[in-house]
């Protein structure tokens, strides 16, 4: 008689463990569509760094355009002070001429 008690607790215990097993599958469910989260994170990572870099590369070549603009616009000024330092010169020689002509 024991040994018909222990066979259906055997058998009791088997169907618990099957019926335990179905519960896996809601489990394997969430499992794979936490990879496919985590693998669609990873894509948008990927791109937004690809943007990053596509952004970093194009505030270098905005700082490069702005350096040789300073440049030129450095040249400009000389160029500028120059030419006004020959008005300067043309004026006062035409002065130093309108001076001499009323005193004579």
């Amino acid at each position: 008689m024991k040994f018909a008690s222990v066979v259906k607790i055997a058998a009791v215990a088997a169907v618990i463990g099957l019926a335990g097993c179905t519960d896996l599958k809601p489990l394997q469910a969430e499992v794979a569509d936490l990879k496919a989260q985590v693998a669609k994170a990873q894509g948008d990572a990927s791109a937004a760094k690809s943007e990053a870099d596509q952004a970093n590369a194009a505030a270098s070549s905005a700082s490069q355009a702005a350096s040789g603009a300073q440049s030129t616009a450095n040249q400009a000024l000389a160029a500028a002070h120059a030419s006004q330092s020959c008005c300067d010169a043309t004026n006062e020689k035409i002065d130093r001429m309108f001076k001499r002509s009323v005193s004579k």
